[in-house]
Order: C-alpha cells, then sequence, then structure tokens
C-alpha cells in the first residue's frame, strides 16, 4: 500500500486519465444542479440510490444530490477532495469499475448546519432522501421517542437540530416562511412503511414546536415510502487496493455491491421528482406487496439456506448453493411453496424474481457467510417462514418444505447449544436452555421450542396440522449431521407419486 500513496487523487482532473476500462461520468460535472438533499449518505447510499440518479444525470442535470452526514465528517473529508467523485465496484463473474458523480456537494450537519438549512431551503431542491438506519428515526414502537436525547434535545433548540427529524422539519418551516414550495421527503431504510412512520414522527414533532407549521407538512408534503435491496459489502482496504491498481489513482473511499439492485418507490410526491423509472426503478402503490416478497421469497430462502447449509458444514451462500441438493431444495421451495401461497404485487413476475434470486445466490464473488445469516433467527423466522406457513395453510396448501426449514432452525440451535457455541439472537440464553434440553425425540423437542411464545405465537402454534408437520420434519433431520440433513433433502426432493 505505501507505493499507492504516492498516486494522484481520484478528481475532476485525473477523470481525463483513466482507463478505458473504467466507466466515468456521461455528463459534465459543472453542469449539474443540485435537487436532492440525502441525509446519511453513507455506503449503502453511495452503491445505490446515488447510482441511480447517476443514470439520469446526463438528460436530466437537474437532479444532482447534495450529500449530507448528520455527525460524522469521514464521508465528507474523504470525498470532498475528490469532488465528490468515487469509485463503485460491481461484484459479478465480470466484476466492473466505474466513478460516480452524482454527490456534487457534501456536508456534515455537526459544523455546517447553515449550510445544510440553506440547501434545505433551496427552492431548486424538491427531494430529501434518506438512509439512516431504523435508530435515526427516533422512533418508540410508532411513535416519536420524546426521550430520545436528540429529540429532547431538539425539541428545546428547533432552530439548531441534531436529529434527521429536526432537520427535515426545520427545512419545511424555513420554505413554509419564504413562500416556496415543499419537499417531498422520500426514506430509502428497509423498515416496514417506512414513508408513512417518517410522516407520522415529522409530524408529531412538528406539533411540539409549531402547529400551524405542522398543519402544513399534513396538508402539502408527502412521504412516499420504498424498498430498497442490493448487497453492499464493507469498504476495506483490499478494495482500495485494487481500484488504485486499476485506475492509477487513489479514492479514498470507493464502495462496492451486487450487480443487482432493486429500488420499489410509491408515486407519491408532492412536488418535481427524478424520472426514477428511466433508471430501472419501480413506481408502485404496492410497497408492502414488494416487502413481502423479498421477506418471504429473498429472505426465507436465505434463512432455509443459513439453517440447512450451516447443518451440512458449508460456510457462505454461494457454497451452499453448490450443494446441488440444498439448491434444488431452495428453488423448490420459493417455486412451489412460497410464491403461490402469498399474494404478490399485480406487477412482479414471481419466475423472474425468483430466477433473479437464485443467481443472486450464486453469485461466486459475494462472500455471505451463512453464519451471519443465521443470526437472530428468533426474530427473522415469524416474518420470513412462520407468517409463509400461517397464510398456507389458510389456504390449504401443503407446508413440508417450509416446516423443513423450520426444524433446521432447531436442529441448528440444539447443535451449537450441545457444542457449546454462543448464539447471536435476542433469546441467546432461553434457546440455549432448550437446546440443552433437546434428547432428539421429535415430539418432546418440537413441543419445548413451540412454547418460545415470542416466536411461535397462537393460533400457529396450536395448529395440529403445524405441529405435525414440523414434528415430522424435525424426526426426518435425525441428529442434524450432514448425513442426517443428505438424506432428507434427497427424500423431500422425490417426485410425490
Amino acid at each position: 500500500m505505501a507505493e499507492l500513496c504516492d498516486l494522484p487523487r481520484l478528481s475532476e482532473q485525473t477523470l481525463a486519465d483513466l482507463p478505458a476500462t473504467v466507466a466515468t461520468p456521461a455528463y459534465r460535472l459543472e453542469d449539474m444542479r443540485i435537487g436532492i438533499v440525502h441525509i446519511g449518505v453513507g455506503a449503502f447510499h453511495r452503491a445505490h440510490q446515488a447510482v441511480y440518479i447517476d443514470d439520469l444525470l446526463a438528460a436530466h442535470p437537474e437532479w444532482a444530490i447534495c450529500g449530507v452526514s448528520l455527525h460524522s465528517t469521514e464521508v465528507r473529508d474523504a470525498l470532498r477532495p475528490q469532488q465528490g467523485l468515487y469509485t463503485l465496484q460491481l461484484l459479478g463473474e465480470q466484476s466492473g469499475l466505474r466513478v460516480i458523480g452524482a454527490i456534487r456537494e457534501l456536508l456534515c450537519a455537526r459544523d455546517e448546519s447553515a449550510a445544510v438549512l440553506a440547501r434545505l431551503a433551496d427552492p431548486d431542491v424538491r427531494l430529501v432522501t434518506l438512509t439512516i438506519t431504523e435508530k435515526g428515526y427516533c422512533l418508540a414502537g410508532q411513535d416519536l421517542d420524546t426521550a430520545h436525547p436528540d429529540i429532547v434535545h431538539d425539541l428545546a433548540h428547533p432552530e439548531s437540530p441534531r436529529s434527521a427529524i429536526g432537520y427535515v422539519t426545520l427545512g419545511l418551516r424555513r420554505r413554509l416562511q419564504l413562500g416556496l414550495a415543499p419537499y417531498s421527503v422520500l426514506s430509502c431504510d428497509n423498515l416496514a412503511d417506512n414513508g408513512g412512520r417518517l410522516r407520522g414522527a415529522v409530524l408529531q414533532y412538528a406539533r411540539r414546536i409549531d402547529p400551524a407549521l405542522a398543519n402544513w407538512i399534513e396538508a402539502h408534503v408527502t412521504f412516499p415510502c420504498s424498498m430498497v435491496d442490493s448487497i453492499t459489502p464493507a469498504t476495506d482496504d483490499a478494495l482500495r487496493e485494487h481500484v488504485a491498481n486499476e485506475l492509477r489513482c487513489r479514492d479514498a473511499w470507493p464502495v462496492q455491491r451486487e450487480t443487482y439492485a432493486q429500488w420499489v418507490i410509491e408515486d407519491r410526491f408532492c412536488n418535481q421528482r427524478p424520472p426514477f423509472q428511466l433508471a430501472g426503478a419501480t413506481l408502485s402503490d404496492d410497497i408492502a406487496g414488494y416487502d413481502r416478497a423479498k421477506l418471504r421469497l429473498l429472505n426465507g430462502a436465505h434463512s432455509t439456506l443459513a439453517y440447512l447449509g450451516s447443518l451440512l458444514n458449508v460456510e457462505t451462500v454461494a457454497d451452499a448453493m453448490q450443494e446441488s441438493l440444498l439448491a434444488g431444495f431452495v428453488e423448490r421451495l420459493m417455486r412451489d411453496a412460497i410464491a403461490p401461497a402469498i399474494p404478490l404485487p399485480d406487477h412482479l413476475d414471481a419466475p423472474t424474481y425468483i430466477d433473479a434470486i437464485l443467481a443472486r445466490f450464486r453469485n461466486p464473488a459475494i462472500r455471505h457467510r451463512l453464519a451471519q445469516i443465521a443470526w437472530d433467527g428468533s426474530q427473522k423466522l415469524p416474518v420470513r417462514l412462520l407468517s409463509t406457513i400461517a397464510e398456507a395453510l389458510a389456504a390449504d396448501k401443503p407446508i413440508g418444505d417450509l416446516c423443513l426449514a423450520v426444524a433446521a432452525w432447531m436442529q441448528f440451535v440444539r447443535r451449537q447449544a450441545r457444542n457449546g457455541v454462543a448464539l447471536v439472537d435476542p433469546l441467546a440464553d432461553l434457546l440455549a436452555t432448550v437446546g440443552l434440553a433437546c434428547t432428539g425425540d421429535a415430539v418432546g423437542d418440537v413441543n419445548a421450542f413451540l412454547q418460545l411464545d415470542t416466536v411461535f405465537a397462537a393460533p400457529l402454534s396450536r395448529d395440529a396440522r403445524f405441529i405435525r408437520a414440523l414434528q415430522a420434519a424435525y424426526a426426518a433431520l435425525a441428529d442434524g449431521t450432514p448425513a442426517s440433513v443428505s438424506r432428507t433433502l434427497i427424500a423431500a426432493m422425490r417426485p410425490v407419486t
């Protein structure tokens, strides 16, 4: 790495000297005009939403981004000397590099609050987007957490906020005072009803500081929902070195993601919006349906791979997909058990979506460890698998394969407890107790797990059809060894005669 320090820095001046194999902005940077303020300018935003915008700027230069960090100066200090330019590496069988120029301004609210507020009050800004993680919304359940330290501060000092809620609201207040149209506020974090929850938090906050402002926001400002998806591994020194070797210049903070990306946006804006659909985003009124498809088909299959693959002593998702029995079972689970059991959005083609998921799982450039996917199973199983089982039972559809995935989690818990391996789970201690008490008897072991009310809620936990199917699946896995799992998968994949 020492010799790389002697290389020039990625910048507007070095763009022309980059190798032809590196894609560069298809527009003149000086022609771009900022139309979006994005709060939370981390790696996912720069690898995902900013890339969609970058695809639009040649024809729509009025939608460039001002990236705002609330507290950390790291992104600003890394990318401002590069005039906001950074490198994206797409990870696939044929990986490629691309320089992104969509972020034309970088600010840190902690020490540039006036500049952030001026940008929020800029009439050219018609959209504010956010990736701040669930914690950043300062919620307590569905409501604003008025005891949160940042919210306590902002309510006492609304003209010098610390939270995203405070900045969004103060920006709208400035626009109301100036007689300007409001901006739309688009959450890009993966939490259910993200737009609705953000709207609720802003309105609750605004009512405490200025009831008239709250009424104006309620009448005139929209908070569309959205759903985003793309695996974005963290930036490391290996990526920095690879980018430097390819570009022959240094990039302080490149990012990387898989080639697949999805962005579904509710088409409900109070001001103008970018033509997202031209960059490949999906405009839909059924964000909940797309969320459901991701949770059940993608995440449900992920958890199935994690537990069955771990029992087979496989390390990563891509490795698991090299196990033909397991890959075949997971594909059948999605096509025959999950997709027919759940309501899907009208314009989502299930076979095509499943094909894309399988291709992502097979991507050798993404080393997604099964052990990490297996974390927090007690929280994930209810939404990823048990909800599908409940809907399949309501429709009188088979649940055997779905129950095999759940039984694999039970066997995984049992194995980890027996081997003294700590679980990463909110119920880790309780699960370890249950796992250590397991004897291998399907009736007794399954019944012990079913007592975990936070995982197996009624009425599903008392449904005789579910209990029988789960006990049969658990018994089929026997001692949960690789040989037992393989035999179970062979039997599961035999055609029904």
